[in-house]
């Protein structure tokens, strides 16, 4: 039940901010009159909000319980969506993602991570993460399929005849139904995770300048922050997917929000496959191959491969990427244990990684509407994909670097606890 509260939540958080734009994009731009620039600039001004807020959030995760903290961040996004089903201005959508970037942060994202940490022990760091983001997936996947058939319900059956009120009046019960689900987690992280206001005393009662100081030294927790930054970017191109089925494949706006579902579907097995993987070899080796995916999925889209009427390729190709990206999102977390990171300073290393690694957040949202605007078409696409192409090569690097460092580590805590047993 603690797992299931902790997916609810750790997804549940983002359908208003991040899950809708990806699923409805097209709508989107329409209902509230936007370039994709624009759009850019909304979740960019998210962005650098979260960066001020991701490093202190660590240290509050690594003193307080996560019950109120991540109760709290749920409640108060939700709230957002009610102004958001007001349809706002270019200027009020800016400001309601920067209050969103304070809520989905501030209070919720160390905390998740450090809870999740906990509930794998010693032994399934890898099994955790990966079902913490393939429950995730699983609950976007069904939750996005269910409102594209909710939003086709409610517009003509002939897409193409829909008024724009009648768009608008339909993506606005969709934004209702995200909003609502997002307080249904709330309650559901009240009543069951623990009640106690701190944590044991062996763990940590105060805030510890020196075990932070450790921390941010860590070659390993820089490099964890390079492979978040690469990953993340193969993220923010997935909202591009149901804009290129539509732009480039000449798909209607209900069909190009089903094929972005697909990408959805793909996110729990390969999260989950990678944490078990990773747990029976190493994470680091799984990261190497994820990239490696990735990497083939935006070369193939980078480079113009393929063009109308080509919906099947198009599928394996988004499958392919999505392989990469997923399983990288169960990883990347996963990888702390391996970079040898003290768990009473879990949460002040994810303020650090994610202060870094999330940057994408800031810039990926302004490059992608550049990019699509200033090359209208397939061209504005490939150019997205050869980015995401660039960063995954950077990612893999990175990876092969973690491991390597990784298995020195392992070699030196092994001769260690050899002479300590001779001993």
């Amino acid at each position: 039940m603690v797992l299931l509260s902790l997916i609810a939540a750790g997804e549940t958080i983002f359908f208003l901010p991040f899950v809708l734009a990806r699923v409805f994009r097209p709508t989107l731009l329409e209902v509230f009159d936007l370039t994709n620039l624009e759009l850019g600039t909304a979740f960019a001004l998210y962005g650098i909000v979260a960066m001020i807020v991701y490093l202190p959030g660590g240290p509050i995760a690594d003193i307080f319980r996560p019950r109120k903290l991540i109760a709290t961040a749920l409640i108060t996004t939700a709230l957002g969506g009610l102004v958001l089903a007001t349809i706002p201005s270019l200027s009020s959508l800016k400001l309601l993602y920067a209050y969103w970037g304070f809520t989905t942060i501030a209070l919720f994202w160390a905390a998740l991570m450090r809870a999740t940490r906990e509930w794998g022990g010693e032994l399934k760091q890898g099994a955790a993460f990966g079902l913490l983001d393939g429950g995730r997936g699983l609950l976007t996947a069904v939750t996005g399929t269910v409102m594209v058939a909710l939003y086709a319900a409610l517009i003509p059956e002939d897409v193409g005849n829909a008024t724009l009120e009648q768009r608008t009046a339909a993506i606005r019960q969709v934004i209702f139904w995200f909003a609502g689900m997002t307080c249904a987690s709330a309650v559901l992280v009240w009543f069951v995770l623990p009640k106690r206001e701190r944590r044991e005393q062996s763990s940590f009662s105060s805030f510890n300048v020196r075990g932070v100081l450790h921390v941010f030294k860590m070659p390993t927790v820089w490099l964890q922050s390079l492979i978040i930054i690469c990953a993340y970017v193969g993220f923010k191109a997935t909202d591009d997917f149901s804009l290129y089925a539509s732009e480039v494949l000449g798909l209607d706006e209900v069909e190009a929000a089903k094929v972005g579902t697909v990408s959805l579907w793909v996110r729990p097995a390969a999260a989950i496959a990678a944490g078990y993987l990773a747990d029976r070899t190493s994470a680091g080796l799984m990261t190497i191959v994820s990239f490696a995916l990735l990497a083939t999925g935006s070369l193939v889209l980078g480079l113009g491969t393929i063009q109308s009427g080509m919906l099947g390729f198009y599928l394996m190709t988004i499958i392919c990427a999505s392989l990469g990206i997923f399983a990288l999102r169960g990883l990347y977390f996963a990888i702390m244990k391996e970079g040898n990171v003290p768990v009473a300073f879990t949460g002040s290393a994810v303020g650090l990684v994610s202060v870094i690694g999330y940057t994408p957040d800031v810039f990926m949202g302004p490059v992608m509407g550049y990019l699509l605007d200033s090359s209208p078409g397939p061209l504005g696409h490939q150019h997205v994909f050869l980015v995401v192409f660039g960063f995954a090569i950077i990612g893999l690097g990175a990876s092969m670097l973690f491991s390597h460092i990784t298995r020195k580590i392992r070699m030196h805590n092994k001769a260690v606890d050899s002479t300590r047993y001779r001993a």
